[in-house]
C-alpha cells in the first residue's frame, strides 16, 4: 500500500468530521474518495497532507508513519484555488516546483512537457487573474503533478472544464496511474468515478460506510435485474419475475426491464420465456456509481 489510514478520528468544538475513519490505498492505483458535501472528505484531505493533524489514529505513507518529508512525494490539487492571481502563470509554476524539491533546471525540463502536452505556452507570462477558470484549473493540476509524486490527491479536478477538456484530464490521470502514481480522487462526478476507479471509500456523516473494488461494490449492489431486447412486446411474464419498464426503440424493437424474484425458479422461468420469444439481446443491469452513492447514503441514516 502506498498509504494508510487507520481509525482516524477528527473534531472541531462541537462537530465530528471523521469517526473512526481506515482506508488503504494500493500502489498505482486510483482510489475515489467519495462521499455528500459535509460528510468528513477534506477533512481526510487535509490530515493526508498534513494541513490538520488528526485527534487520534494513525497514517504511515509507503510503510512509514506518516512525516513532514513525504511531503516532497504527494501532489495535492485542492478543491479551491491555490494559485496567485498576480503571479504569471510560468513564474507560478517553477515557483511550485523548486518548492516540491526540483532545482530550477529540473523544474524547467518538466515544465517544458507539461506546456507543450497542454498547448500552454501563451499563458506563460500572463497573470493567473487573466485566465478563465478552466485554464486556471489546468495550471493548477499542472503544479500538482510537475514534480512527479508518488501520491496524487484530486479534489474535484474537474471544476471548472468543459467536456473536451475533461476528457483530457481524465486521459492524463490514467496516463498517470500507468506510469506509477497512487490517485486519491474526490468528486461528486460518478461518471468520472465509473470511468476512473479501482477502489472506492464512501462517507457519510464522518463515517465510511462502503469501501472496496468497484467490481466487488458492484456485485454487492446489483438486484438482479436485466436488460431484454426483444422483437414483439410482452403480452405477459411468468409470475417469478417482475416487468418493471419496457420501451420502445427506433430501429423497432422494444427494450424490457426485468426483475428476478430470489431462487432458482426464477432463473429457470427467465430462461425458457427468452427461448420462447425474439430475443435480440440480454443483458444484466450492473448498477452505476451514481446508483450505489444513493442507495449507499440512503441506507446509512
Amino acid at each position: 500500500m502506498i498509504l494508510t489510514a487507520k481509525n482516524i478520528h477528527k473534531s472541531y468544538t462541537n462537530h465530528v468530521a471523521l469517526h473512526d475513519v481506515s482506508i488503504e490505498i494500493p500502489e498505482q492505483s486510483i482510489f475515489g474518495l467519495l462521499g455528500p458535501n459535509g460528510a468528513g472528505k477534506t477533512s481526510l484531505i487535509r490530515i493526508l497532507t498534513q494541513i490538520v493533524q488528526a485527534d487520534s489514529g494513525e497514517v504511515r505513507f509507503g510503510g512509514e508513519l506518516l512525516q513532514p518529508k513525504h511531503i516532497f512525494d504527494m501532489g495535492y490539487l485542492p478543491e479551491e484555488r491555490g494559485l496567485y492571481k498576480k503571479m504569471k502563470v510560468g513564474e507560478q509554476l517553477l515557483y511550485f516546483a523548486e518548492l516540491k524539491g526540483l532545482n530550477t533546471r529540473e523544474a524547467k525540463q518538466k515544465l517544458k512537457y507539461w506546456i507543450d502536452k497542454f498547448e500552454i505556452q501563451a499563458w506563460l507570462g500572463k497573470k493567473v487573474e487573466e485566465l478563465s477558470k478552466g485554464m486556471q484549473q489546468k495550471v493548477q493540476f499542472i503544479a500538482t503533478v510537475l514534480h512527479d509524486p508518488k501520491l496524487i490527491i484530486l479534489d474535484e479536478p474537474f471544476s471548472g472544464f468543459d467536456p473536451i477538456n475533461a476528457q483530457l484530464l481524465v486521459e492524463e490521470i490514467s496516463l498517470l496511474k500507468k506510469n506509477g502514481a497512487s490517485i486519491i480522487f474526490s468528486t461528486h462526478r460518478m461518471d468520472s468515478v465509473d470511468q476512473l476507479c479501482d477502489h472506492i471509500a464512501l462517507i457519510n456523516k464522518s463515517h465510511v460506510v462502503l469501501d472496496g473494488a468497484v467490481s466487488e461494490v458492484k456485485n454487492k449492489f446489483k438486484q438482479n435485474k436485466f436488460s431484454v431486447v426483444h422483437k414483439q412486446a410482452f403480452n405477459s411474464v411468468p409470475q417469478s419475475f417482475e416487468q418493471l419498464d419496457t420501451q420502445s426503440q427506433a430501429s423497432g424493437v422494444f427494450e424490457t426491464i426485468i426483475k428476478l424474484n430470489d431462487g432458482a425458479n426464477s432463473n429457470n422461468a427467465l430462461l425458457e420465456f427468452l427461448q420462447s420469444n425474439e430475443v435480440v439481446s440480454f443483458n444484466e443491469v450492473i448498477p452505476s456509481m451514481e446508483d450505489i452513492f444513493i442507495m449507499a447514503v440512503e441506507n446509512s441514516k
